[in-house]
């Protein structure tokens, strides 16, 4: 079965973008692009909430391979995308389709699908909602050494401990250390 990922950059605070959305603060450097490369690998299919899907759908067609690695330019513009939103009427960015409701559903139906695995680039309502469904299967959670102060949570209205085991972490030149864990009611296989 295919799996759902969380890779997201964090704060030490635990924000994933500022208090008007700023992501200026992400600290990456070539250590972190070639995590990046190999990680993308590993994946078929991107999942969006709006804000987010916005955000890339803005950047990514219009990146440069001299200044971005041609695998995710790549990766980024063919990868099927699904986006999660009540308030988009379209998707254009290509191989989107959106999603208005039955998120659980979606997301179920999507694991039983041949392919390799899911993942989720920043979004965090969509991460929080999967998260209290316990449809998310692993977390990577690059922690930068910043603290913001205020911003996006990662995580927002959970209403019950959701148990997690850690399966690694590597610490970047930059600072910044992976934390990736397993829901602890997985099972995993390496």
């Amino acid at each position: 079965m295919r799996k759902i990922i969380v890779a997201n950059l964090a704060s030490l605070d635990g924000f994933i973008a500022g208090p008007n959305g700023e992501i200026d603060w992400f600290n990456v450097d070539k250590e972190f692009e070639r995590y990046a490369v190999d990680f993308i690998s590993t994946v078929d299919t991107m999942l969006y909430g709006r804000v987010t899907y916005q955000l890339m759908a803005g950047y990514w067609p219009t990146a440069s391979a001299t200044e971005n690695d041609p695998r995710i330019i790549d990766a980024m513009n063919s990868f099927p995308k699904v986006v999660f939103s009540k308030t988009l009427n379209k998707v254009e960015w290509k191989n989107a389709r959106l999603v208005k409701d039955d998120i659980g559903g979606e997301i179920s139906r999507l694991k039983q699908q041949p392919g390799k695995n899911m993942v989720i680039y920043g979004s965090g309502t969509i991460v929080s909602q999967l998260s209290q469904m316990g449809l998310i299967d692993e977390y990577r959670i690059f922690v930068s050494p910043i603290i913001l102060g205020n911003g996006r949570q990662q995580f927002e209205n959970i209403d019950h401990k959701l148990d997690l085991k850690l399966l690694e972490t590597k610490t970047f030149g930059t600072g910044m250390v992976l934390l990736h864990y397993v829901a602890a009611s997985q099972k995993q296989s390496n």
